[in-house]
């Protein structure tokens, strides 16, 4: 949690109503209370990002229908994150979660009762990907601009690290064999489920205290807003850098697991897998990520945050690209698991960076920038995912998919120790 007296040099948030954190490392009740509220929402968005491809394989079994399903979840990442950025700023960041929460919520719960009546469809399957979408756009973006306003600069590598924790469990490690073991009992159930997520995730969410509006000195238009945080966001070189690869990463990691469900779901397909155990597969992700949530700040310190992020590069190449030199649902896991680890020391370190050096009441909106670069890529990894599958076959795919995560070390030529160091200095 901020002092209740917000000094400049903190980079807190001026007008913030908020309380004095305890002394010491303590991340203070608000800070948990938000964490539960995240794991909770996150366990929501793990059920249904794998009961989604599950409920759509009924329909069809075309992959370019099946990879535009996610496309239409992360579409709104292309056309609505800049709005989405500058609402963050504008409006009380708490408030903005809850509301994206009660709107997905809302939509699971009508697709539920549309499945019920069984007049269900894949285009129905689409509106509501891409409602759903443009809900986490505002929420997410609102989460990780709120947390710099809820505990210390010196706390946050630790605060993420929790907290990215909390979410990878709930997200890739509780939520997709939860969502098998649903899909399996009836898909009325497996969307109901989420939706009662996310009204506990909301109720959660109320009890943090505090006002986490930014103070405007003068009324400014929504355009005037955006232009400014993506005018901090193209001068930042390292924040530009740091954009561009993660883009290329989730460009990979979409057209990967956009196709996965085809090469490991059903008789037809090479691994065979039931949906229970393709959701435990997709779970190893989720406990290296819970491992790496733990130690991605001790990597970061004995390798020094460069080299750690070059590690992740790597872990990251083998997380896409396993699936394409073997079937092996151990082998594979295992890569799955080591991805995982390399995931979260890259989000730990460069989120963390991002939240130190952008100015608070820039946040929202660098973030949604940010995010435009890095997530936009997202439905446009699974258009490519899908017509590669098509064209060349699925571990091909993977294979393409490996390398252009490997080209992410070209970036490590300006991510370095010394302009991290630097970047930090100057924003101090």
């Amino acid at each position: 949690m901020c002092f209740p007296r917000i000094m400049a040099d903190d980079g807190f948030a001026s007008g913030s109503t908020q309380i004095a954190p305890r002394p010491g490392r303590a991340l203070g009740t608000n800070y948990w209370r938000l964490w539960v509220s995240s794991g909770l929402s996150n366990l929501a968005d793990g059920i249904i990002k794998i009961a989604l491809p599950l409920v759509a394989i009924q329909f069809t079994r075309s992959p370019t229908l099946i990879a535009g399903l996610t496309a239409a979840v992360t579409l709104p990442w292309l056309f609505f994150a800049l709005p989405a950025g500058a609402l963050a700023d504008r409006l009380d960041r708490r408030r903005a979660m809850l509301g994206a929460n009660g709107v997905r919520a809302l939509l699971i719960a009508v697709l539920g009762l549309v499945a019920l009546v069984d007049v269900g469809s894949i285009w129905v399957l689409y509106a509501a990907a891409l409602g759903l979408g443009i809900a986490e756009t505002m929420y997410d973006t609102s989460a990780q601009s709120i947390l710099p306003q809820v505990v210390r600069p010196d706390l946050l590598p630790r605060a993420n690290g929790r907290l990215y924790a909390a979410e990878l469990t709930a997200n890739d490690f509780v939520g997709p064999p939860l969502a098998g073991f649903l899909v399996a009992t009836g898909v009325a159930i497996a969307l109901s489920a989420p939706a009662a997520l996310w009204g506990v995730a909301v109720v959660a969410l109320v009890f943090v205290r505090g006002s986490f509006r930014i103070e405007r000195s003068q009324r400014t238009t929504m355009r005037t807003d955006i232009a400014e945080g993506l005018r901090f966001l193209g001068r930042h070189q390292l924040l530009r850098t740091f954009a561009v690869m993660t883009g290329l990463f989730n460009l990979a990691t979409s057209a990967t697991l956009a196709v996965f469900v085809l090469y490991a779901v059903g008789e037809s397909s090479a691994m065979r897998l039931s949906e229970q155990a393709f959701g435990m597969l997709l779970a190893t992700i989720a406990g290296g990520s819970l491992f790496g949530s733990f130690v991605a700040e001790w990597i970061g310190r004995v390798l020094g945050r460069a080299r750690a992020l070059a590690f992740s590069i790597l872990c990251g190449a083998m997380l896409v690209g396993i699936p394409a030199a073997t079937a092996n649902p151990f082998v594979i896991g295992a890569g799955f698991f080591i991805g995982g680890i390399g995931i979260v020391a890259w989000n730990v370190i460069v989120v963390s960076l991002r939240q130190r050096i952008t100015p608070n009441r820039l946040l929202g909106r660098v973030n949604s920038g940010y995010r435009l670069v890095a997530w936009g890529t997202r439905p446009l990894g699974a258009l490519a995912g899908g017509l590669l599958a098509q064209l060349f076959g699925l571990q091909t795919t993977f294979a393409i998919t490996a390398l252009v995560v490997l080209t992410m070390l070209g970036g490590m030529a300006i991510a370095t120790d010394g302009r991290i160091d630097a970047a930090e200095r100057e924003a101090a």
